[in-house]
């Protein structure tokens, strides 16, 4: 039987050669006294950031390289799928996260009782106007749109239960909303402070580009969130009202032309038109989400529901 550590540390990294040495003396002072493993993945270095870890790697440390750039989701799942520990923390390569936290981190979780403990940069020290205002917009939006309240989804420095972080399902660029998709799960979150440092080596990865992505993402997730099982509500619902609108307006028309009127040149014409149209586009789109997702379910053996335990009563003696 393999050892399975208490903890294993997942750390995408991208071109990070200059951060490699520090961070693997960070990450060893700072655990030094935990059972643990250091899973490094490569998400298609160019700059020898590989060869470095491999020069540095000991008997705790697993290196998986991407043979290109496919992401930080996407290797921070991979990172994931190859961890053991019975907790999972992730944190990023770029040295701003602080692995010293990690300890307090797993402290917190295990005493008080939580799924996932999340870092709150609480001395962010990045460029105001680039980085911090809109990721504090970002934030807004999301606790008000999600219902999932903390201040801030995008730092990467959390410790995970290893049943939370196995079954998030990050694809994409989801990792920004992973306390949305442990929420869903069914797990119960907190937030701690954490140190916050400045990037010293290396270039940023992320700018304002990244907006219209992190849009995107959300109304991916506000619709995973109420209707990844039920579909056919959302676009039932949009789609019923168009089309008795668009049909009481050609209804309407009809009647104007049996009477000897000319319709062809009314913009009517056209609203009842494309509503009827756009109501049966959305209603069919119902029905094919509906069959998507119960072919996800089915041809997977997967069940729209998490267990947290089942319990079998004792049975009952009588004197």
């Amino acid at each position: 039987m393999s050892h399975t550590p208490r903890l294993s540390v997942v750390i995408p990294v991208m071109n990070e050669v200059e951060n490699i040495e520090p961070l693997f003396k960070a990450v060893r002072e700072a655990l030094d006294g935990i059972d643990y493993e250091l899973i490094m993945v490569d998400d298609g270095s160019t700059d020898g950031t590989v060869e470095k870890m491999k020069e540095l790697a000991d008997e705790r440390t697993k290196i998986v390289v991407f043979n290109r750039n496919f992401g930080q989701t996407t290797a921070m799942a991979a990172g994931i799928d190859e961890a053991q520990g019975e907790l999972i923390a992730t944190l990023d390569g770029d040295l701003q996260n602080d692995p010293r936290d990690i300890p307090m981190m797993i402290e917190k979780l295990e005493k008080e009782g939580w799924d996932l403990v999340a870092g709150r940069r609480a001395k962010r020290q990045d460029g105001m106007f680039l980085r911090k205002i809109p990721s504090r917009i970002a934030n807004a939006i999301i606790r008000k749109s999600t219902g999932v309240y903390l201040h801030d989804y995008g730092c990467t420095l959390k410790v995970f239960k290893r049943d939370v972080a196995k079954n998030l399902g990050l694809y994409g660029e989801l990792h920004r909303f992973i306390p949305v998709l442990a929420k869903m799960y069914g797990a119960k979150i907190t937030e701690v402070d954490v140190r916050h440092h400045p990037r010293i080596h290396g270039e940023s990865k992320y700018g304002l580009g990244r907006t219209f992505r992190v849009i995107s993402d959300l109304l991916l997730m506000l619709f995973m969130q109420k209707y990844r099982t039920k579909p056919m509500h959302l676009f039932g619902t949009l789609g019923v009202p168009m089309l008795g609108i668009g049909l009481l307006i050609d209804l309407y028309l009809f009647v104007v032309k049996i009477l000897g009127n000319d319709i062809g040149q009314r913009p009517l014409l056209i609203l009842g038109v494309m509503l009827t149209l756009g109501g049966i586009q959305l209603i069919t789109t119902g029905f094919i989400a509906e069959l998507i997702m119960r072919t996800y379910f089915e041809s997977q053996n997967k069940k729209p529901y998490t267990i947290k335990e089942i319990y079998v009563g004792k049975a009952q003696t009588t004197a």
